[in-house]
Formats: C-alpha cells, structure tokens, sequence
C-alpha cells in the first residue's frame, strides 16, 4: 500500500499548535533548566527518571519505569479508537566539564548536557500536556518514550528488548505505526527543522586493533620489532583503503583516534594499540569496510613479520528515515513554521544515532531542530558536544508543536506508510 492521507479530523486541528506551545514555553524551560542542572550520564538516570515520572503525574499519566535502566514509558490513551504513534526524548548528559557560564549551568563536576537531551525531554513533556488537552477527541494512543543511554549505551534497543513497541498492548492498542524524534543541533538556525528521507545518520562500529611485535633498545631497532612503525603504517593504509576501495558516493569514514604504546624514550615497546571508528552510511559499506579494516591491519602487520588483533565492535546501525514519513513530517512541520524554515539535509551526517533500532521496526523520522543563538556566527558557534555549547530556548516551542502535531496528524489523517498499514 502507498502513502494514504485521509482527511483530517477537523476538531483536531494543529494551527493552533505553535501559540498553544509558546503559551507553556516558560513551564518547558523551567523543566529543561531543572535537568540541565543535574546532569546524568549512562543508562542509570535516577534523578532525571523521578523528575519525568513526577512531572507525568502532574500531567495525569502515569509513567512506567525501565528495569534494566532508567527509562520511562507512558501512554496518552485517546477518547476514541485508533492508531499508535510514538514520540522519543533522550535524557542522557555527556562526560565532560561544563563552562558555558549560564546561571543554571550543570552542579555536577564532570557532567554536561552538552547534547541538548535536556531539551529533548522537555519538549517530549510539552508535547504531552498539549495532546492530553485534546484527548477527548484524539483517535489512538501516543507512546512517550523517555530514554537513557543514547551517549553509547544502546538505549533504545534495551527499551525495545523491554517491551517499549508493546506498551500500548495492555490498552487493547497496536504496536506504533509511526515514530518521530527529535534532535536540537546549533548547526542550524533557531526554529529551522532539517531532515532528509534514508540514510541521515552513520553507522558506529568501534575499531580496536592490537599490534604485537617484539621489544628492545630504541638503539637498535634491526634487533627488535618496532610495533609503533607497523602501527603507524596500519594508520596510513587504512586510510588510502577508503579512498580506494570506497564508492565516494556511498561514504565512510576511518578514523584512529587514539594510539597507545611504550613506556619512554629509549625502549621498543612489544605491543602498540590503535582505537578508532567506522562511520558508514548503508550496510553494504558497512561491511566491506569492516572487512578492509581487518585485510589492511594483518596484512601490514604480517609483511613485517608482526601480527595484529583486530577487533571490529558492532555500533548503532545506519539510521535511515523512511521515506514517505520523511515528506509526512516536514509536510507537517511546514504547516506550522512555513516552507522556508524547513530544509532538506543535502547529505547524511556522519555522526550516530540510536534512534536507528526503533527505525528498524517503526516506519519513523528523526528531524534536527535549530538551537543556534541569534546573532552567533554559524563557522564560529559551538557545537552539540563542546563545553561552551548554549542552546536558543526560544526553539523549544517549535519542538513541542511538532511533536504534537504529528502525532495528532498521524492519528487523525489515518497516515499509512507502505507495508505497514494499519490493521
């Protein structure tokens, strides 16, 4: 079946969308400084867990807690039957210190929302008074899916093996039909939503390759194995492979980060580690990388006499946007900003996203919000994962209304995206 628009409830419109969003614009901040306070980082978020589940309370929701982390799930039921659609948020910090100087910056040593999950989840809440003032009326079940453990920690697939896909089941409802979530980003101007259909996001394997060789005096190398030189020039073939044996248009990128090895100046050490990762973005590429990455390593190794472990740890998977849901969301997300605020991305990012494990089961998007202060400098503005980033909370109206929006569009337009029509 093709994508099919029905004709929208007209009770459950969405112009009003963006006012009613801006009018709790104050109580969204507020949430969102809370969290930004006391940071989180990993899949064990008690803090951030107690302040959605008390503030779903306040709301009239019950919130479901995780049992191997911290998550939070609840269900909005609709005053009549319908479809289910789910709506994620991130809750977890980064590792680093923050010095952005804001009074509610983070108390917590070590600790940042450095990635604007603290927003995410603040609009997720926003999204959820919004739609429970239109529950009468709203056909179906909306899923909130408040989620630990994106920094790395494959959160989202944890939520899915507990059940997240099912949590309308008790209820009588279907597993979701559609799924959206959103990411700030201060690569964008505030309020701007980008996105694209397919593949937006890379792939995250893990490199870890251990070169064993044999050590000696730095004085005489002939009588050793110089394990740092066969690292080095692992480092320099793995680059020439992509450039090589890599489609330039269907990328990927290498990257060793991190070289490890010897303990002074004037001794060969026996072993010499590299860390690194693969970023691609189709699973083709994947794994003919994954293959390069092991053929280079004990190739060069072995042609001097060396040898290497190699190490290729799976990541998140390519995020890949379906298509027709892609056109739904920016379809919807022009009805409330206007065309020219709503892009296409022109090419993948390479970064990662776990938001990919419920893309593999849920017909869905991610879109990025703009979060970059007026009057900054786009080449000089710092970035999701900088110390000094500041988000613009004059966006986060935009991220509730759309948010709401496709979740009541979804349910009232009767959305149906190819193979996964409704029941």
């Amino acid at each position: 079946m093709t994508t099919t628009e029905l004709a929208p409830d007209p009770s459950l419109g969405i112009d009003d969308l963006l006012e009613a969003a801006r009018a709790i614009q104050p109580d969204v901040v507020a949430i969102r400084r809370r969290i930004h306070r006391h940071p989180e980082i990993g899949t064990d978020l008690p803090v951030t867990q107690q302040l959605i589940v008390d503030e779903l309370a306040r709301l009239g929701l019950e919130g479901h807690r995780g049992t191997a982390l911290t998550s939070v799930v609840a269900v909005i039921e609709g005053g009549r039957p319908g479809r289910t659609v789910l709506l994620r948020g991130d809750m977890d910090a980064l590792p680093l210190h923050e010095d952005t100087g804001l009074d509610f910056a983070s108390d917590i040593d070590g600790a940042m929302h450095a990635c604007g999950h603290d927003t995410h989840v603040a609009m997720l809440l926003g999204a959820g008074r919004l739609l429970l003032e239109r529950r009468a009326d709203l056909p179906g079940r909306v899923i909130l899916m408040f989620q630990p453990g994106e920094e790395g920690f494959g959160g989202a697939q944890v939520m899915i093996d507990e059940g997240l896909l099912e949590a309308a089941a008790s209820a009588g409802g279907e597993r979701p039909a559609g799924a959206l979530a959103i990411h700030i980003a201060t690569e964008y101007p505030s309020g701007e939503i980008h996105l694209r259909p397919g593949p937006e996001l890379a792939s995250t394997d893990v490199i870890r390759i251990t070169v064993h060789g044999r050590g000696g005096h730095a004085s005489a190398p002939h009588a050793a194995l110089d394990p740092i030189a066969v690292a080095a020039e692992i480092v320099l073939g793995l680059q020439t492979m992509v450039t090589r044996r890599v489609d330039v248009f269907d990328p990927a990128v290498v990257t060793i980060a991190q070289i490890t090895a010897g303990t002074t100046n004037n001794i060969i050490p026996e072993s010499a580690f590299l860390f690194g990762t693969i970023r691609t973005v189709s699973e083709e590429t994947r794994e003919e990388v994954r293959a390069g990455v092991r053929r280079v390593a004990e190739g060069i190794a072995s042609a001097h006499g060396a040898t290497a472990d190699v190490d290729l740890e799976p990541g998140y998977p390519v995020t890949i946007n379906d298509p027709e849901y892609t056109s739904f969301v920016a379809d919807t997300a022009r009805s409330l900003i206007g065309d020219e605020r709503v892009k296409e991305l022109p090419a993948p990012i390479m970064g990662g996203e776990d938001f990919s494990y419920v893309l593999q089961n849920v017909p869905g998007a991610m879109a990025f919000l703009g979060g970059r202060l007026p009057g900054v400098d786009e080449k000089t503005a710092p970035r999701n994962h900088s110390n000094l980033v500041v988000f613009d909370e004059d966006a986060l109206p935009v991220g509730v209304a759309l948010y709401t929006a496709v979740a009541i569009r979804h349910l009232t337009a009767g959305h149906v995206t190819k193979g996964h029509a409704a029941g």
